[in-house]
């Protein structure tokens, strides 16, 4: 099985029955570490021992639709809803500009208060205000139309997850009323468009299995994103979900490798949901081929209503406190957070 990861390693690709069988292997030790290596390897080669940082404002937690797996999700009445208002959005850009963030993450629910006017408008307000920073949006499902608008505004990349690329576990994720068909044809959009896109899914949702994996492996070395998040499913207590196991780290560890041998120069973070189900889980992601993270940099007054699962970690933590830690933590494995819009290159 080491062969297939040499393979991999080279050629960026496997057949499903390839992905299938190291899957079915990822607890072991000696086979998790070779792999681990093999991605710091190909990371460090590419990107130094640098980490890129995404501010992440979490500036709306209202959302029209209804995924059974998310704590903002429309029927959860539980729910303490905000919205940031534009000044709020530029003083969380402005902390951030003077703490080192090159890049902002600006990530809501699917939210009909904010109009693709509203959205162009903040957008330009924050390259007048920082023109040498580069802007994420992650705000759900838009027309082609909406997407060009937010791009000619000033939006560079996009996340959009596609939580699963097998039909029948989409449907058992999300109600009727979405398609795979459609989230897929959003991140085609996007591509075209000229956005750096992000895609991603949860490991050990509920209904996964190593086949659907592999059919999510399979989309991404297919697709060729420019970035790809992923991190353990994470159950929240007012969803249909609730008592269902949270993801393994183990597995959400080797993905995270097999990803980078995937995707060489890809932007891959270390998720705050891999440090929610372990003390030393960002980390841990960084050791096995992550070269992104994202702090909060929304208000701590707001931070907990942003509930996508249970026990979220750093929702009290101020911007500088989040930084530093961070820093300090990166420090201690031997890496250190960039200064800089850390775009994606081209091999």
């Amino acid at each position: 099985m080491k062969a297939l990861i040499d393979i991999l390693a080279k050629e960026h690709r496997l057949s499903k029955a390839d992905y299938l069988l190291l899957l079915t292997h990822h607890q072991d030790e000696d086979l998790s570490s070779y792999l681990f290596e093999k991605a710091r390897q190909t990371a460090n080669h590419l990107f130094g021992h640098q980490i890129y940082t995404r501010g992440l404002i979490e500036f709306t937690n209202y959302c029209k639709q209804d995924c059974y797996y998310c704590g903002i999700r429309r029927s959860n009445t539980e729910a303490a809803r905000y919205r940031l208002t534009l000044e709020d959005i530029l003083s969380c850009t402005e902390i951030g500009y003077h703490l080192g963030f090159r890049t902002f993450v600006l990530q809501g629910g699917e939210d009909g208060h904010f109009q693709d006017d509203t959205i162009c408008d903040i957008l330009t307000a924050i390259k007048s205000q920082h023109p040498n920073c580069a802007i994420t949006l992650s705000i759900g499902e838009k027309s082609r139309l909406s997407y060009e608008r937010f791009f000619k505004a000033g939006a560079d990349r996009y996340l959009l997850r596609h939580e699963t690329a097998n039909l029948a576990h989409y449907s058992q994720l999300h109600p009727a009323s979405q398609s795979l068909e459609q989230r897929k044809q959003c991140l085609y959009d996007l591509k075209a468009i000229g956005y750096q896109v992000g895609t991603g899914f949860m490991v050990g949702s509920p209904y996964q299995t190593f086949d659907t994996l592999c059919e999510d492996l399979l989309f991404i070395q297919d697709f060729k994103p420019h970035m790809v998040g992923i991190g353990p499913f994470i159950p929240h207590q007012a969803t249909p979900f609730k008592d269902h196991s949270a993801g393994t780290l183990s597995l959400t560890l080797f993905l995270i490798g097999l990803l980078r041998l995937i995707l060489p120069n890809g932007l891959i973070p270390a998720t705050t949901a891999l440090g929610t189900i372990d003390p030393q889980g960002r980390e841990k992601g960084i050791l096995a081929g992550a070269n992104v993270v994202m702090p909060n940099l929304s208000p701590v007054g707001v931070r907990k209503k942003y509930s996508l699962y249970n026990n979220k970690i750093c929702t009290g933590e101020e911007a500088a406190e989040c930084w530093a830690c961070l820093n300090n933590r990166l420090k201690q494995i031997g890496y250190s957070l960039a200064v800089n819009r850390g775009d994606f290159s081209p091999l």
